[in-house]
């Protein structure tokens, strides 16, 4: 079927009647949707744990989907989501909102080179509730229809995008994950410490730089089509890690393909649960993913992680 729906299409032919046109327009885009989210926040993720060396780093936990979210709240509050240029101007505001969300928490938690976790996780909380409260102040100054459709969007959805922004979006996400597999090595480095790293040729404020920035473009552009989705950077590096070890050459890909085959599988759990009606697949992330940080954090407090 969906090859045939395919040739039908490239050859110009009507597909087979409306399941043709739901399988190309919905559900394949979905699907690659799926498949590239949740393989970028897995990404970002495994990066962000291993230059903060720490486990339970995370953009959702760190605040940075919700700085991005803010970015492209105000986007859309002035008028740009709804312009010919949404496509490039959602995800660059984006991107500055998570950027500065990144630095932000670096800054709140950095502390003589190292990044410790009460202070990484309170930093994070700030950070998520005075976005939060800054989203809800621009949904409800905005018209009721275009905030109901906000307010869906940040629980987090993979509405089906049309192909033109799915190769728009796919060129942000590959572009991020080359750079960061690129830094793969300085990752394996700097995960031993900073000072280990160093001695060994990394450099250090540079690399920190070029991971920062690439971690806030893709969160940004993955939170400009999906909204906030949480908990995909926190579960995926610690399962893949667990079963390929720790090198980033390998977790980095890895990550990847299962972050994407986790949200395809967590989309699936949300469109057919409450079958006819759809939950929002960020509720279905965050449900896997809370009571696995709370044994995280257990684990990290009594000194097992």
């Amino acid at each position: 079927m969906l090859f045939r729906a395919i040739f039908d299409w490239r050859t110009g032919s009507q597909p087979d009647g409306h399941r043709g046109v739901i399988l190309l327009q919905i559900r394949l885009p979905r699907v690659l949707l799926g498949l590239l989210v949740g393989g970028s926040l897995a990404v970002v993720g495994a990066a962000l744990q291993a230059l903060l060396r720490n486990p339970l780093a995370d953009p959702y936990v760190l605040g940075i989907s919700s700085g991005a979210a803010l970015g492209a709240a105000l986007a859309i509050l002035l008028g740009i989501g709804t312009t010919v240029l949404a496509i490039s101007a959602l995800p660059l505001f984006a991107f500055v909102g998570g950027l500065i969300a990144l630095a932000v928490v670096y800054r709140i938690a950095a502390t003589h080179g190292c990044f410790p976790v009460h202070i990484l996780l309170l930093a994070g909380v700030i950070l998520n509730a005075i976005f939060s409260a800054l989203i809800m102040f621009i949904t409800s100054i905005m018209d009721p229809n275009r905030s109901f459709g906000t307010m869906a969007w940040l629980m987090g959805t993979l509405t089906a995008p049309t192909y033109p922004a799915m190769a728009i979006l796919t060129i942000y996400l590959a572009a991020g994950g080359l750079i960061l597999v690129w830094q793969s090595r300085a990752l394996n480095l700097l995960a031993l410490g900073e000072e280990s790293a160093s001695s060994m040729g990394v450099e250090v404020d540079k690399v920190k730089k070029i991971v920062f920035f690439t971690a806030a473009l893709l969160t940004g552009a993955v939170v400009s089509v999906s909204g906030m989705i949480g908990f995909v950077g926190l579960i995926i590096p610690h399962a893949v890690r667990m079963v390929i070890g720790a090198d980033h050459r390998l977790l980095l890909p890895a990550a990847a393909l299962a972050g994407g085959t986790f949200l395809i599988a967590a989309d699936t759990v949300a469109r057919t649960i409450m079958a006819p009606g759809e939950i929002p697949v960020g509720v279905v992330t965050a449900l896997a993913g809370g009571p696995f940080f709370i044994a995280l954090l257990m684990k990290r407090k009594s000194g097992v992680v």
